[in-house]
């Protein structure tokens, strides 16, 4: 299998990128490959809706010219697609909002004067997120706006796991999180095989 992780973490070493690493070192024990995106790194501009991208059914399509067409490509390729983002006022942080609204639409030829296909219909996408509240509290919408964004794509939601953060003058990773971790990446190559 081919994953494609989309990291929406501003800070290379904090509670997403802690959760996300167990996930990656379960991966990792298999011959799965995974591209790991760190989006704060990457130039990607918001969509701006000039519906472009629908004139071609085949290709991405968009005119902006930044790191959009190459995270794509990736996710074209891959059968599986992972969003870790930290919770920022019950969302995704802005450039993993960002992506996710140039590949609604790239990639769903919905828009233009004809209903075209969708390019990714059949992905799996998963979700890693942390948070401040309890899960349910915390990255619920996020979890709703996800499944929507899925039945709306055509994709197949495999799950979330979501960790709170218990403040800021505590240790945020501990040895369940890591168990939850490893056992998510597990459930998600079971259902893989």
């Amino acid at each position: 299998m081919k994953y494609c992780i989309l990291m929406g973490s501003p800070r290379k070493n904090g509670n997403t990128s802690q959760l996300l690493q167990p996930f990656l070192e379960e991966i990792g024990r298999t011959k799965d490959a995974y591209d790991l995106f760190w989006l704060y790194d990457k130039h990607i501009r918001p969509c701006i809706a000039c519906r472009s991208c629908q004139k071609d059914w085949t290709v991405f399509g968009c005119p902006l010219d930044d790191d959009a067409q190459e995270i794509f490509d990736k996710i074209y390729a891959c059968d599986v697609i992972l969003l870790a983002t930290p919770i920022y006022s019950w969302y995704c942080t802005p450039p993993m909002k960002a992506i996710l609204d140039r590949l609604v639409y790239g990639m769903n030829k919905y828009y233009g004067d004809e209903k075209g296909p969708s390019l990714w219909a059949g992905k799996k996408l998963a979700v890693i997120a942390t948070c401040g509240y309890r899960p349910e509290n915390g990255a619920d919408l996020f979890e709703e706006g996800i499944k929507r964004y899925c039945r709306h794509s055509q994709l197949k939601f495999a799950g979330m796991l979501a960790e709170r953060d218990p403040g800021y003058r505590s240790v945020f990773m501990s040895d369940d999180k890591d168990a939850r971790s490893r056992a998510f990446a597990r459930k998600l190559m079971e259902r893989e095989a």
